[in-house]
């Protein structure tokens, strides 16, 4: 049972990583495009590096989401129903994210463009920031009772240990977002992109940072600690791999720094999969708040069979889209033709 459960554990962790390293970078590329854009085809420029992999991202969530429900019903059920607040604004954070996506091009006003970019960027910035919020909550504790029920009330999750966690995710995705557009476009924007990711590197980073010491001193352990030492090792070749304009290095070791940082997280609180802030001995644990044996025996035979497809296709999206994005590649913006405005009226 807790070989199987601890697996299952260590593969949510897998998952997680996976969600925030990828959908890190559209995310924060969509911050970007009311930030950093400083025109209409640079925040096109921005959209189309994003556009045709943002949705197949959104699987990680959804799959981590899913393991936690059928792997460990207890930890999602009492995660689940103490964050009902911060739950429901990153889901309504994502559809506008979604729906401002597929609208903005809609119509050719750049009035009605503006509208949808500043949806697109604040959905992404409230999506990060709840989602970071949510993780770190669960790494250092929600005042859960002994059948893992939410005692603290509506908003106990309002705390200082939220707003390090969100502020956290939405750093990493900025910073992320930054590098994913010096690998993805040409020109000024490619230079200007590696020049403010070089500089705000240490401040992007730095509630990242602050995140996992506090959990490493509340519940750490020497693994934790080593791996932490690693994340570390992780971000200074980021920032060395800029100033060196390899930009794939320094977009790879970021998503290092991310999945070290994930990894000491989920070391140091093990055994506990959601820790309580009221007596450690009521925290719910990798074997009390886990399926049986047979369920998680038989989740695992389909991840061993699905896992691999879903990773060859995300490898293949990526391969066919890695070419960098030029304003030149644009067309103008267009409206819909009056024939076909007719005939769809």
């Amino acid at each position: 049972m807790e070989a199987l459960s601890t697996l299952w554990f260590i593969l949510i962790a897998v998952l997680w990583t996976g969600y925030l390293i990828l959908d890190g970078f559209d995310l924060g590329a969509a911050m970007m495009m009311k930030t950093f854009a400083k025109s209409e085809k640079e925040q096109r420029v921005l959209l189309n590096s994003f556009g045709p992999v943002w949705d197949g991202n959104q699987v990680w969530l959804l799959t981590a989401g899913g393991a936690t429900f059928a792997a460990f019903p207890l930890w999602y059920a009492s995660l689940f129903s103490a964050l009902y607040v911060p739950l429901t604004l990153a889901l309504l954070a994502l559809i506008l994210r979604a729906v401002s996506i597929e609208y903005r091009g809609k119509v050719n006003s750049q009035r009605w463009r503006d509208a949808w970019t500043w949806c697109l960027s604040l959905g992404s910035a409230t999506a990060a920031f709840c989602v970071g919020a949510m993780l770190a909550l669960s790494t250092t504790g929600m005042p859960i009772n002994d059948n893992g029920d939410n005692v603290g009330g509506a908003f106990a999750w309002v705390n200082i240990y939220a707003v390090v966690g969100g502020l956290a995710i939405l750093g990493f995705a900025y910073l992320q977002g930054l590098l994913f557009t010096a690998l993805k476009s040409h020109g000024e924007m490619r230079v200007r992109a590696r020049a403010q990711a070089k500089k705000l590197l240490p401040l992007l980073l730095l509630f990242a940072a602050v995140w996992v010491l506090i959990v490493q001193f509340k519940f750490g352990n020497i693994a934790g600690a080593v791996i932490i030492a690693v994340a570390v090792l992780a971000a200074v070749v980021t920032w060395m791999s800029i100033g060196e304009n390899t930009e794939l290095r320094a977009f790879l070791f970021n998503g290092v720094f991310l999945a070290a940082g994930v990894a000491s997280l989920f070391v140091n609180i093990y055994p506990r999969v959601l820790p309580s802030s009221i007596d450690d001995s009521l925290s719910l644990t990798v074997t009390s708040a886990s399926s049986s044996d047979y369920t998680l025996g038989v989740m695992l035979v389909v991840t061993v069979i699905f896992l691999p497809i879903v990773l060859g296709y995300t490898v293949y999206s990526y391969r066919v889209f890695a070419r960098r994005i030029h304003e030149k590649h644009l067309p103008p913006a267009h409206s819909v033709p009056v024939a076909i405005a007719s005939y769809h009226a």
